[in-house]
């Protein structure tokens, strides 16, 4: 395939055509990196800018929704009087200023640029005029949308990933670590399990041997190995939310 086919293959992948100006192209989300192979993903300023985006993104995700939630139900609760419609028009701008850093946070740490919404044009003068051009904005209640699905998201993604994180370097450098329980737990290994059962018997497995200390290390590799491609997964669903709900 020529150089100018692949350069007009990326450009469709990303850009559309408006439908309103003649067929002119209208900017649109576009990748300003790309991701690194799955053999080096694990030591990659990439992958950890992506775990890096799912154990920030909760708190804002608690933040977004608690907004959206309260204002949403402060608006709706009281929309029969005049003083819901400023609620509302409120909740939208609240939640394009979310929006506007979930944008910026998808451009630092997940290499995706997603262009704002057009903002928002008063059709009316005056202060009404701003409210119900607010109310009005569909950018806006889709930033609102995003706040509320992506919230169980955040959380599902953040614990994920911490855990594969952890539990896969963990595994892996035991080898580095092993000397650590015999000499001040008084353990041969790490104790992988220890109970009684019911005949008063014990069972205690110690992970001490070379064969033994091995196999923990070849899982933790393949934990290692596998995190970078399950945090992906989880932040490519991100880049498809910030591209559908809080792009142009």
């Amino acid at each position: 395939m020529s150089t100018h086919s692949m350069q007009r293959d990326e450009y469709d992948e990303y850009h559309a055509y408006d439908g309103h100006d003649g067929g002119e192209r209208r900017a649109a989300a576009r990748r300003i990196e790309e991701p690194p192979y799955a053999w080096r993903a694990p030591f990659t300023s990439y992958f950890y800018r992506e775990v890096g985006f799912t154990l920030t993104g909760l708190p804002l995700a608690v933040a977004g929704f608690v907004v959206a939630v309260a204002l949403f139900s402060l608006g709706l609760g009281t929309v029969v009087t005049v003083l819901g419609l400023p609620v509302l028009a409120a909740l939208t701008s609240a939640a394009r200023g979310f929006g506007a850093l979930e944008r910026a946070r998808v451009r630092g740490l997940l290499a995706l640029d997603v262009p704002a919404p057009a903002p928002v044009r008063a059709v009316r003068p005056g202060v009404w005029g701003a409210i119900t051009a607010r109310i009005a904005d569909a950018a806006g209640w889709k930033a609102v949308l995003y706040q509320v699905v992506m919230f169980p998201w955040a959380i599902l993604s953040m614990v994920m990933s911490l855990v594969f994180l952890c539990v896969g370097w963990v595994l892996a450098l035991y080898p580095v670590y092993h000397w650590v329980f015999p000499r001040y737990v008084d353990w041969p290994g790490y104790r992988f399990f220890d109970f009684t059962d019911s005949d008063g018997v014990r069972h205690v497995y110690y992970v001490e041997s070379p064969l033994q200390i091995a196999g923990v290390c070849l899982l933790g590799m393949l934990f290692v190995f596998l995190t970078p491609q399950l945090v992906r997964g989880l932040t490519n669903v991100n880049r498809l939310a910030a591209r559908g709900l809080l792009g142009r």
